[in-house]
């Protein structure tokens, strides 16, 4: 019902804007009106962009039925661009929302107008509501422009922007903030294009320079009070602003701040907004996540980036200025304590951050020689003396500081602090030290089985159960990256973690599954379970019933509950014994393949195909289910995988995927000649193929027999680490997957020899599988490469003896169906296939 309210409100919507182009002038007005009363309702323009993501083009992850007809866009995008200048703000920026959205994706093919109408409409200084609508919308746009575009857009848009930046007398200074960000993201742009295009722009952007600087020297240098908001604002988009005029404000707050004051699109632009945040964040820990984590627009934000821009420019004076502004702010602090101030604190919290915000350069610059501790120890020692619910956010701060620095800080205070922390969690302490001292944990217990002594793991856990019943969807990724890291320092306790924390794991994963993080977190956790010495088989017989049903019947489950329950079968294979494989083979196995026959969800393919690279494909070759024209399973997903190969990258993965493929075809079973793939590509038309010429005419491609495919992409394989080991001979400085692949032991294990010698008419035995097992048993997480380079015996292997001991033996052994394939290959693949065969 809910789905088919929302398509009915998009059908008005395409229905009211085609109306307000009528000739009748009645129809017009009144479409106007419900369009203009429309847009006075929260969450107009995210119902219009919404729309646009979601009907404008078929071939998006996000399209739903039915799509916008040509003439329908056509008629969108000419009223869309004459009611930029609309003079009701939240009008216009709805609108510009919808320009945005629409110009990812037709501009400039298809949409050619786009660019010129805005730049007239930010020229036009009689018509304030379209310069406000136009930079709105350019603001949106400017974030997705790339190196093709930018060097023909900077020449016409950069002088429109310059006179807007450089007529305060015209404009007011909230559109001159507006286009200095858009000048920003230009720039940074060209300076990403630098390495590659150096003097094109030089030449692009050097007769700019000098009136640019002009103005940044003119508004930097202008005096600026804590009661004009547009003034900050656009100093600090310049990445300057006056920080005696913050500091007196906002830290000691020693002026007082009139009124709130809103821009032209209704975003709240007083300075007094910052303090009121105290208040909020002192009341509820989830604000005060989401503010912290908020990299967008602020000034602290602004400030930590211009404090890094000091560092990367100046190196060690940077480091230097930045050690001896923090120490002085932190004396200050101490002075105002003395003195009896009640906002003493606030000085020396900042000083905390700034800190924290270059902790990565500042334990570097320890490691050359400054000293960062000594600063670092006696701010931390200082906050210890401190009452917890008197200064809260300094608590909070410390406790944060203590996670960025741990490496830098004395082990003894580092474990007065993971005591602290501890406690701080199961008290009755304000929400943000909470906070702070989760933070801490999870940083500081990882360390604490090398160097720290644990307090009491198990009160730890149980503070942290309990926390999760009170987080919302800002503090659950903070509890959960805590719980993880307390389940990992366990030890000899581990066995009695998995019946107290996975059922409560498995919950949150199952309330969020719709929630990409919080689920992938909760997964996560539920990894360290399975990790922990004696939890794997509990855990697999708690959850294996409840995935198996979920599988079974995919399409009855809630949104993302299958894609989920794939994600995690895959961590539970990881490394798993027989016994597990064989559990989940038998439980979910079948389903899975189903899965695959009737998914056209891209992400849930992802999860299938780890999870069949794990558990083997040996009901690939008895399925027997028709999708699309394929006979079975396996014809299916040697079609995707064939296609696919070519894109694959990485050492480990080109290596897993270039070996299956190889001890595939030594099988020579007669199943794999019975199915055709993808081949070569017909060409159908001349020249540069674009996204809408795509569309009209999209490609055609021959169809091989699947044996001859999989030869052809190890011969190109083999033909490309050639051609690799030649350019090492002329460049040994340049570094690739395939020159990782190459590194390696020419011998080839056991496991390896044993998968491809197997007769073509034999049935898969268990020896069989468990080498192919072994072969294909991978690890997905982010550190997969050091723990797979110490335990996985495929890293042993040297890729171009491996495949040249393939070919060599299918020549030895089958010579006519070695000559048939050899027919399908290009000049280059033979090249490389002869080269080897003549060793």
């Amino acid at each position: 019902m809910a789905a088919g309210a929302g398509d009915g409100d998009q059908r008005w919507l395409v229905e009211c804007l085609t109306a307000t182009l009528d000739t009748a002038r009645d129809v017009r007005a009144f479409a106007e009106e419900s369009l203009r009363q429309a847009s006075l309702l929260p969450g107009y323009g995210a119902a219009l962009t919404k729309f646009i993501k979601q009907h404008w083009q078929e071939d998006e992850e996000n399209f739903m039925p039915p799509v916008v007809s040509a003439l329908e866009k056509v008629i969108i995008r000419q009223l869309l661009l004459t009611s930029l200048d609309d003079s009701h703000g939240k009008i216009r920026t709805a609108i510009g929302m919808a320009v945005a959205a629409i110009g990812q994706q037709d501009w400039p093919e298809d949409w050619p107008e786009l660019l010129p109408y805005l730049l007239k409409l930010i020229s036009d200084q009689s018509n304030g509501c379209g310069v406000r609508g136009a930079l709105r919308c350019l603001a949106l746009l400017s974030d997705d422009l790339d190196d093709t575009c930018i060097p023909k857009l900077v020449p016409e848009l950069f002088p429109s922007l310059y006179s807007i930046i450089s007529s305060p007398h015209l404009y007011e200074n909230s559109l001159r903030a507006k286009a200095l960000a858009i000048v920003h993201s230009c720039i940074s742009m060209l300076g990403s294009m630098t390495g590659v295009y150096k003097r094109e722009t030089v030449s692009l952007i050097s007769s700019m320079l000098d009136p640019l600087m002009e103005q940044f020297s003119a508004i930097l240098n202008s005096p600026v009070l804590s009661h004009n908001p547009d003034d900050w604002n656009m100093q600090m988009e310049t990445f300057v602003s006056s920080f005696k005029v913050y500091q007196l404000s906002m830290i000691q707050a020693s002026e007082d701040v009139d009124s709130v004051g809103y821009d032209s699109d209704g975003s709240e632009r007083s300075l007094e907004s910052f303090g009121i945040q105290l208040q909020n964040w002192s009341r509820d820990a989830n604000r005060y996540v989401a503010d912290e984590d908020d990299v967008t627009y602020s000034c602290r934000v602004s400030g930590s980036l211009l404090l890094e821009e000091i560092v990367t420019a100046y190196d060690e004076y940077g480091i230097e200025s930045v050690l001896e502004a923090s120490q002085m702010r932190f004396h200050e602090s101490r002075e105002l304590k003395k003195a009896g101030s009640t906002d003493w604190w606030r000085l020396h919290e900042a000083s905390f951050f700034a800190l924290g915000s270059l902790s990565e350069q500042l334990c570097e610059a320890q490691d050359s020689g400054y000293n960062v501790r000594d600063l670092l120890e006696q701010m931390v020692t200082d906050t210890v003396g401190t009452e917890v619910h008197q200064y809260p956010f300094l608590h909070a701060r410390a406790f944060s500081i203590l996670s960025k620095f741990s490496s830098v800080i004395s082990k003894e205070i580092c474990e007065q602090y993971l005591c602290s922390a501890a406690h701080a969690i199961a008290s009755d302490v304000p929400p943000p030290v909470k906070v702070g001292a989760c933070r801490a944990l999870a940083q500081l217990l990882p360390e604490s089985n090398q160097s720290l002594n644990v307090p009491n793991i198990m009160g730890i856990l149980s503070s942290l159960v309990d926390l999760l019943g009170k987080a919302s969807d800002e503090t659950l990724h903070l509890v959960l990256e805590t719980l993880q890291s307390a389940i990992k320092s366990c030890g000899e306790q581990s066995t009695l973690i998995e019946p107290v924390i996975s059922p409560v794991i498995l919950d949150v994963w199952a309330q969020h599954i719709a929630d990409p993080f919080i689920s992938i977190d909760a997964v996560e956790v539920l990894e360290a379970i399975k990790n922990a010495p004696g939890c794997l088989e509990p855990l697999v017989s708690r959850i294996l019933p409840t995935i198996g049903s979920i599988l079974e019947k995919p399409k009855i489950q809630q949104n993302g509950l299958a894609a989920g329950s794939l994600d995690l079968l895959t961590m539970i294979l990881k490394n798993a014994p027989t016994t597990v494989v064989k559990a989940i083979f038998d439980t979910c196995f079948t389903s899975i393949i189903q899965i695959v026959l009737e998914s056209d969800d891209h992400g849930e393919m992802q999860n299938v195909w780890q999870h069949l690279y794990r558990v083997g494909g040996k009901s690939c070759f008895s399925g027997v289910v028709d999708k699309d024209g394929y006979n079975n399973s396996l014809a299916y997903i040697m079609s995707e995988w064939s296609q696919l190969q070519s894109e694959i990258q990485g050492a480990y993965q080109i290596k897993v995927t270039t070996t299956a493929l190889a001890l595939l075809i030594s099988t020579r079973h007669p199943e794999l000649s019975r199915i055709e793939v993808q081949g070569h590509i017909i060409k159908t038309s001349a020249g540069i193929t674009t996204r809408s010429k795509a569309r009209v005419a999209p490609d055609h491609w021959t169809k091989i027999p699947l044996p001859a495919k999989i030869f052809s992409l190890l011969a190109d394989t083999l033909a490309e680490i050639q051609e690799q080991a030649v350019g090492d001979e002329d460049d040994c400085e340049e570094d690739s997957d395939w020159e990782e692949i190459q590194n390696g032991d020419s011998s080839i294990p056991h496991d390896m020899i044993y998968s491809a010698s197997v007769p073509s008419n034999a049935k898969p035995s268990v020896e069989h599988l468990n080498a192919m097992a072994k072969v294909f048993d991978e690890d997905d997480d982010g550190s997969y490469d050091d723990d797979l380079a110490k335990a996985d015996s495929l890293n042993e292997v040297k890729l171009s003896d491996f495949l040249t001991n393939i070919f060599v033996k299918l020549w030895e052994s089958d010579r006519p169906l070695f000559e048939y394939l050899c027919q399908a290959l290009t000049d280059s693949q033979r090249t490389a296939v002869d080269k080897v065969l003549r060793k």
